[in-house]
């Protein structure tokens, strides 16, 4: 009789996994316990480097992303403060034409009245010229709001402006900066990048995104560690049981820190 092969199922991977919960499939891999050891470490040695040259930056990239963004909301300000005024002198050219409207108007009005027949037709008349008189001081106190609201558009543009100016320099500065220390570490975190990929590139996808998951949630990004001080978890600082230590010393199983959930490594690998 045949003995059917059992098929190996892999569960789907879990972003919140951790080395604890991956230590079964680290044991079955086929890969060298050392080795995956040793790439993990050389992981976390190229992610540290990496963090170093980010935190040369500093809150730089931020600072210009803010100013980038501050910038284009101030020109965006300006220049709806500069289609206000556009629309202002619009209604004062407006106004103004309609204030020659109504004085043709009037005196229109003003010339049927030489030869008006009756009372009716006088009382008619003058009643126009009234609402025509009415509609030309609507006109000019709409031209004195509109140059009122202009002026304090116009201060306020140029406040706008020279806002703009001092925050673009500021942005030039930054970025200078910014870019000088991007230059002086392109090649290194080039370099660093380059063994990064390499090394993950030998890593099972639920090692590596365990791996990701510690280094996001510790606030020194240490998901790899070596002893630290002959007896002691180098991300913690916890003491070890000497019988952890003998199997760290191994190199041959995955030891996981029970205090804070790091792989600690054989102190040997960072020579």
């Amino acid at each position: 009789m045949a003995i059917k092969k059992i098929k190996k199922i892999d569960t789907p991977i879990d972003q919140r996994e951790t080395f604890v919960s991956i230590q079964k499939s680290f044991a079955d891999s086929d890969v060298n316990a050392q080795e995956k050891l040793k790439t993990l470490y050389a992981l976390q040695q190229a992610d540290t480097a990496i963090d170093r040259i980010l935190q040369l930056r500093g809150e730089l990239p931020g600072e210009v992303e803010a100013l980038e963004e501050e910038i284009s909301a101030l020109k965006s300000k300006a220049e709806s403060c500069q289609a206000f005024i556009e629309g202002m002198n619009v209604s004062v050219s407006d106004n103004k034409q309609n204030i020659v409207d109504c004085d043709n108007q009037i005196a229109k009005y003003q010339k049927q009245l030489e030869n008006i027949a009756n009372s009716r037709e006088y009382d008619s008349i003058n009643k126009e010229i009234e609402n025509q008189d009415l509609l030309r001081q609507i006109a000019e106190k709409n031209i004195g709001e509109a140059k009122l609201k202009m002026g304090q558009a116009k201060a306020d543009l140029e406040d706008l402006k020279e806002t703009i100016a001092v925050r673009e320099e500021d942005l030039r500065l930054k970025k200078e900066e910014l870019g000088s220390i991007v230059e002086s570490t392109a090649k290194e975190e080039a370099d660093l990048r380059a063994a990064r990929e390499a090394c993950a590139a030998k890593i099972d996808a639920r090692t590596m995104s365990a791996y990701e998951h510690i280094r996001a949630s510790v606030h020194n990004h240490l998901a790899v560690v070596t002893v630290y001080n002959g007896d002691s978890c180098g991300g913690c600082f916890n003491t070890i049981i000497p019988q952890r230590l003998v199997e760290i010393a191994s190199n041959r199983k995955l030891i996981i820190c029970e205090h804070c959930g790091r792989i600690i490594v054989n102190p040997d690998f960072s020579e």
